[in-house]
This record gives structure tokens, C-alpha cells and sequence, in this order.
């Protein structure tokens, strides 16, 4: 081959040649290399907790135009177009637990769009509302899907400005191709963000007013966040490509509702109660390779909103 290219391009040198000759072979072994492997954080809170029909725990809240249940009512697909969107919210409170759900969203152009897994208790606090957020934020083709990740503790979501508590991530994987699970983890002393039982985030009660306490229901939503989900609001959402669909499946909860005796114990996030040391090394994973924003590095925050930083 270095005789043939020679001949075809002869003032090229040996030397100059050869890093050339080098550097597509580095790509090719690059271009063939696997993906990194997730790694095994040793405990897998999802297996704990069976999967229920949709109806069993769940209702519709708004848009029930625009949802979808399969027949055996384990799968439910929600789609926004430029009418609505669409909702969902769990029957019982709580004030503590596992809540997850596998998602899949859609390809192509989906900026604006916000796919979201989240607890609130905005219905009963109006204003003045705690909630722990999982979303999907829609993008443009070429760029990755967005993970974000967020808590808001007595109003701070209706705050002007908003002080939001977010970290976000693009993911090790396509969250368009397939399902994957997504879960919070609340007790009382921590909120356990997992990916495929893969711990992501971990955000713990270290001062007293920026945890939320109070009981909260459990949402899945697809609405239309253009103001802000995708690049800051640069990219909106366009209803050239509606509808827009995403899918969820595998509805796990457990905990402890209102009104359950005070023996009702939080779920354990891990084999000894807290994360193992195999989890908190899987997150340590996640975070590195994947996050990329964390509010308590935002030089640009007010840091006396957050005292836990």
C-alpha cells in the first residue's frame, strides 16, 4: 500500500507518510472499539420491586387524548403534538420510596420536548412546592439527549428566579434506542438518583430546609419546555416533526405511603441500608464520564441559595 500511494502522490516523504499511515489505522481501531461497559454497581434496587399494571397505581392527570395503554396496561405511550401534551400521577402520596420507570424516547428532532419522571406535591402546596425531578430533555440531530436531574424544596421552583439544585448528564447510551430505567430513590436522609440501578447522583439531607419532607405524589409527563430544555431555549420545539412520543413501562413503586404506621421503614439503596462501596464506585463512574453540570460548580449561582454546596 505505501508503494501504491507513493507512486500517486511521490512528494509526499517516508516520514510524512508514515504518521498519516498511523493515524488512519488509530482511527479504524478506535472506530472498532467497543463502548465503554457500564460498570456492575453490585445491587440492583429494581429487582427488589415488581413491576405492576399501569392502572393499578397510576391515573391519568391531563391529556388523556393524547395516551395510550397496551391492553395488558403494562405499557403506556404519551405523545405531544402543537394541541397538548400529555400526563399521569400516581393514586396514593407518599413520603417516602422507590419510584421507577422505563423510558424510551424519541430520534430526530425533538428539541423543546421534556420527557419527565418526577415526585411533586405542587397540588397541594401551590407556590410553595417540593419536588425531585428525572427528564429527558429533547435535542437536535447530532447532539445527545439530556439527563437532567433536579430538586426543588419549599418554593424554590416557583421562586423568581428559580433555584434549582440540577445536575445533568449525556448518557453512556442512546436513550432513543430502547428502554432504560430510571428511578428515584427518597428517604429520609437522602435522594438516590439510578440509571439501570446504576447510581448517577446522590443528594444527601445535610441542612434542613433544602430536603423536601413533605409527602409527594409521583408523575410521568411529555411537555413542551422550549423556554428552556434545550440549549438554554436556543433550539424550540418544531410541530413540523410531531408528534412527539415516548414510552414508559415497568411501573415500580414502593414505600411508604401517608397514613402508614411509623414501623413503615425506608427502602435500603443498598445491601447495608446506604450505598455499598461498589455503588458509590459505579457513581463515581457515571458522574466522570457522563455529567456534565453540576449547580454546585455554577460560579454564576448565588451561593447564599445554597448552603449545602
Amino acid at each position: 500500500m505505501m508503494t501504491m500511494m507513493m507512486q500517486i502522490r511521490p512528494h509526499i516523504g517516508i516520514s510524512r507518510l508514515m504518521v498519516v499511515v498511523g493515524a488512519v489505522v488509530l482511527l479504524l481501531l478506535l472506530q472498532g472499539r467497543p463502548a465503554e461497559a457500564q460498570p456492575s454497581p453490585g445491587y440492583y434496587p429494581s429487582s427488589k420491586v415488581s413491576s405492576m399494571p399501569f392502572s393499578q397505581w397510576y391515573t391519568n392527570l391531563w391529556g388523556a387524548q393524547h395516551q395510550s395503554l397496551s391492553p395488558d396496561q403494562t405499557s403506556l405511550t404519551l405523545w405531544m403534538d402543537r394541541s397538548s401534551g400529555s400526563g399521569f400521577k400516581s393514586k396514593r402520596a407518599y413520603r417516602n420510596g422507590y419510584f421507577g420507570v422505563s423510558m424510551k424516547v424519541q430520534p430526530g428532532y425533538t428539541a423543546g420536548v421534556n420527557t419527565a419522571f418526577y415526585l411533586s406535591n405542587n397540588e397541594v402546596y401551590p407556590g410553595y412546592h417540593d419536588e425531585i425531578d428525572v427528564e429527558l430533555l429533547g435535542t437536535v440531530p447530532g447532539e445527545p439527549y439530556t439527563l437532567q436531574t433536579n430538586v426543588y424544596v419549599r418554593g424554590t421552583g416557583d421562586a423568581h428566579p428559580i433555584v434549582g439544585r440540577e445536575m445533568r448528564f449525556h448518557l453512556w447510551f442512546d436513550p432513543a434506542a430502547a428502554f432504560h430505567h430510571y428511578a428515584v430513590l427518597w428517604n429520609p436522609d437522602e435522594i438516590v438518583f439510578l440509571v439501570d440501578d446504576v447510581p448517577v447522583r446522590r443528594y444527601q439531607k445535610k441542612v434542613e430546609a433544602t430536603f423536601p419532607e413533605r409527602e409527594m405524589w409521583a408523575y410521568g409527563s411529555v411537555w413542551d419546555a422550549s423556554d428552556w430544555a434545550t440549549d438554554g431555549g436556543r433550539y424550540r420545539s418544531d410541530y413540523r416533526y410531531q408528534p412527539f412520543v415516548s414510552g414508559f413501562k415497568d411501573f415500580k413503586v414502593a414505600g411508604c405511603e401517608v397514613g402508614a404506621p411509623a414501623s413503615c421503614g425506608p427502602v435500603p439503596a443498598g445491601p447495608g441500608g446506604g450505598l455499598s462501596s461498589q455503588q458509590t464506585a459505579a457513581m463515581s463512574w457515571a458522574q466522570q464520564r457522563a455529567m456534565v453540570y453540576y449547580y454546585c460548580q455554577d460560579s454564576s449561582k448565588d451561593r447564599s441559595n445554597y448552603p449545602e454546596c
